[in-house]
C-alpha cells in the first residue's frame, strides 16, 4: 500500500501544481488538475500506513 499513498502524493502535487499554474496562464485541460488533486486525495487516504 506504500506505493499507492506515494502515488496519491505524487498525484495530489501534480494537481496543485496544475491549478497554480492555470490560475495565471490558461492552458487546455487545466480543469484537469481539480480531478488530479481528487484522485490523488482518495490514493492518499486509502494507501493506509504499511
Amino acid at each position: 500500500m506504500t506505493r499507492v499513498r506515494t502515488a496519491g502524493i505524487g498525484v495530489t502535487v501534480l494537481g496543485v501544481v496544475g491549478y497554480g499554474v492555470g490560475t495565471f496562464f490558461a492552458y487546455p485541460g487545466r480543469a484537469f488538475s481539480v480531478t488530479a488533486m481528487m484522485v490523488g486525495i482518495t490514493l492518499w487516504a486509502i494507501g493506509g500506513d504499511a
